[in-house]
């Protein structure tokens, strides 16, 4: 790698929900609340948590969609929270992002010729004459057909959509993408697909992807390091190897074992969080997970954990005392013979075609999603 791409350092946003009659802010609410993290060029941060935990906010932060209330926002070794208006544009072109619905980020009057072409005349990335080039380039980039390019939004499928979603964010040549939950709104036999080409592009291109999720399922095929927020702040992160293997925080280990797995007879722990989600308004003292975790004690509901722990950091008083969690983590455990004979078919099939439709498909057992690549 060759060093961090983007620094965030303490970032917070708070918006006003109800003035006084007088204007003067009544009730705030923080949606980010002292986030920090660093991401190196071509490496991967996936963001995860609940809906309401703040991801989605830290994503148009970082694009400066949005102005941070506090803290310090670097890219590429400028500090992008200082710059004004006028001088975003160079942070527009190298700094992309793919929205999390297809059918409401496209516009519908413009075909895909136009969609594609027109990022490339706002930046003026290549010359007039070669646009059209260009456009058929990122078509083939993505695994459409540049025959496509005067067809409209809705006459395609959801996954294509989204596809043309991704070049259009490729065609002014970023260095980061923020992916929001862009395969939520898909199929899952999509979900794999647009996975792999996400993937595909990051290894031929050298992107930086800040990928949001709710489904850490999905995140661990294509995140380097990941970030588990709740109500705006970071409670663990690490790298996605370790925080798998030796989760330390129990929210983390609550999403991870609602992931479900290719096994009706594996033994595991499924942990039910009791009560509902606290009011990001009125967010509960101390640390705010208290109220629906089963280890808090009275420390918890009046101290707020910091986030420590180095490389693999958690934000848990009782981080290094809680017991083992290998009952919670998914594991990779014997495939059912009904799903390996369906597996084995696809696999025939994609063999018969010659590499046409689905070229391979590759199990992982342990997380209940199988991943399918286009050609």
């Amino acid at each position: 790698m060759s060093g961090l791409l983007l620094e965030v350092d303490g970032v917070s946003r708070q918006f006003v929900v109800r003035r006084s009659i007088l204007g003067r802010p009544a009730a705030v609410l923080t949606a980010v609340d002292g986030v920090s993290f660093s991401l190196a060029a071509g490496q991967t941060l996936a963001l995860v948590g609940e809906s309401g935990s703040g991801k989605s906010t830290l994503g148009r932060l970082v694009l400066r969609l949005i102005d941070p209330t506090a803290g310090r926002i670097r890219f590429d070794g400028r500090d992008v929270t200082a710059l004004k208006e006028r001088e975003l544009r160079p942070l527009r072109r190298n700094a992309q992002l793919i929205f999390q619905d297809p059918y409401a980020s496209l516009n519908p009057r413009m075909t895909v010729g136009q969609i594609l072409a027109e990022p490339l005349a706002l930046h003026d990335v290549v010359p007039p004459p070669r646009r059209a080039e260009r456009v058929n380039e990122l078509l083939r980039m993505v695994g459409l057909e540049p025959r496509m390019i005067r067809r409209y939004p809705h006459e395609f499928s959801g996954g294509q959509r989204q596809r043309i979603a991704i070049a259009r964010a490729l065609a002014v040549e970023p260095k980061l993408i923020v992916c929001d939950e862009p395969v939520s709104a898909l199929d899952v036999s999509i979900r794999a697909q647009v996975i792999n080409l996400l993937r595909n592009l990051q290894q031929r291109l050298g992107l930086a992807y800040i990928f949001i999720s709710h489904d850490l399922a999905v995140v661990k095929h294509i995140a380097d390091r990941i970030a588990v927020m709740h109500l705006g702040r970071i409670v663990e992160i690490g790298p996605s190897q370790a925080l798998f293997t030796n989760p330390r925080h129990p929210y983390t280990r609550a999403l991870l074992s609602a992931i479900p797995v290719p096994d009706p007879g594996a033994k595991r722990e499924r942990i039910i969080l009791r009560g509902e989600t606290p009011s990001a308004l009125h967010p509960p003292a101390g640390c705010a997970f208290h109220t629906r975790c089963r280890f808090a004690v009275a420390r918890c509901e009046t101290e707020q954990p910091e986030l420590v722990g180095g490389s693999h950091a958690t934000a848990c008083h009782h981080a290094d005392e809680l017991p083992p969690a290998a009952n919670v983590v998914p594991h990779q455990g014997r495939m059912p013979q009904a799903l390996a004979r369906l597996v084995d078919a696809f696999r025939h099939r994609a063999d018969r075609q010659g590499g046409a439709g689905v070229a391979t498909v590759e199990t992982t057992g342990g997380n209940g999603l199988s991943t399918a690549r286009m050609p």
